[in-house]
């Protein structure tokens, strides 16, 4: 028998597929998941479950204990928050506190989740892992993405962590049930509920299941201390709204905004926001994020691991399908008689 494997975070979005996968593989999985966590995307899965945050020291090295590939699937994506201290406290100082235990747990391989933004991504430029952001202003949310990874390779040079850094693109698939905000424009195109489509918006994309793939492919055949971008292709976001709602049955919205609408109204909320001290998911930032999309090289990938992504365009539909079959329950369910 092979040692067991640990994905902490595993309720999440993508921790969720790479558990599903390794089950699916036959390993062995152990999970760690917060106390009181909404763990609908595992549930149905013969896993032994650890539960504590990232904090929890005692917990994390008992759950680590024994293991050969540790899946680091934990970050905290609220980009919008307008006082960043949360995201720097759970996605570098939390990391550090795994990385502590995980330098002397005799690992075969640490299998971080990063991201495409820790990529400098420039208009008129292919991008590789060796595109460095550099000092170029980014925001809160992309500056603790950039100490994270950092801080992993710093444990790779000074501690001899076996460990690789996956730089995911935007994810679409089936299961999401904790409705990450990328997944929120398939379900307001199934729902009928997105008033328009944005013009001017490309991003990077993947299918979820395609991203656990890799991450499981890089426990096995990655390079200690390498980055690998896992990403399929650039995709206008409005063709992601269109295959949704195609798949759905439904019309798609039928009017766009222009990028200089879409800055006014990031502007609007980022006044509000300043305003009210509320958070506002659409601002200036928000949006510039949005907007700083060029094409990247995922090629590496498929060099070192044997990546093979599907079109993604297949996971998008998977997603559209997903939540098409949550409004014909919520339906059925109201329209059911009464006993």
């Amino acid at each position: 028998m092979s040692a067991p494997k640990l994905v902490i975070g595993a309720n999440g979005f993508l921790g969720s597929h790479v558990t599903r996968q390794l089950v699916a593989d036959g390993a062995d999985v152990r999970v760690m998941v917060r106390e009181g966590a909404n763990t609908r995307s595992i549930d149905d899965l013969d896993v032994t479950r650890f539960h504590g945050d990232v904090f929890d020291t005692a917990t994390v090295r008992e759950a680590m204990d024994g293991c050969d590939q540790v899946y680091y699937c934990v970050v905290d994506t609220r980009a919008w928050l307008q006082d960043p201290a949360p995201l720097f406290h759970t996605n570098v100082e939390g990391l550090r506190n795994v990385l502590d235990i995980a330098k002397d747990a005799g690992l075969q391989r640490f299998v971080f989740t990063s991201t495409y933004a820790t990529v400098d991504r420039r208009h008129g430029h292919i991008a590789t892992e060796a595109d460095r952001i550099g000092n170029r202003r980014v925001s809160p949310y992309v500056q603790s993405r950039v100490q994270a990874e950092d801080l992993v390779m710093r444990y790779v040079a000074d501690h001899g962590l076996p460990a690789v850094a996956m730089c995911v693109s935007t994810t679409y698939g089936t299961g999401d049930w904790g409705r990450t905000p990328h997944g929120a424009f398939i379900a307001g195109a199934v729902y009928g509920k997105l008033p328009f489509l944005m013009n001017g918006i490309q991003l990077e994309v993947v299918g979820v299941d395609d991203a656990a793939r890799a991450m499981i492919l890089a426990a096995e055949r990655g390079r200690d201390g390498e980055k690998y971008l896992i990403s399929e292709r650039m995709m206008p976001l409005k063709e992601v709204v269109r295959i949704a709602a195609d798949e759905a049955g439904v019309r798609a919205p039928q009017r766009a905004i222009s990028v200089p609408v879409l800055y006014a109204l990031g502007a609007l909320g980022s006044l509000r926001a300043k305003l009210t001290g509320k958070d506002a998911e659409l601002s200036l930032e928000s949006v510039r994020m949005m907007r700083a999309e060029a094409p990247v090289d995922h090629s590496k990938a498929v060099r070192e691991l044997g990546w093979q992504p599907r079109p993604t365009e297949e996971s998008i539909r998977e997603a559209a399908r997903f939540w098409a079959n949550l409004k014909n329950a919520k339906r059925d369910s109201r329209s059911a008689p009464a006993d």
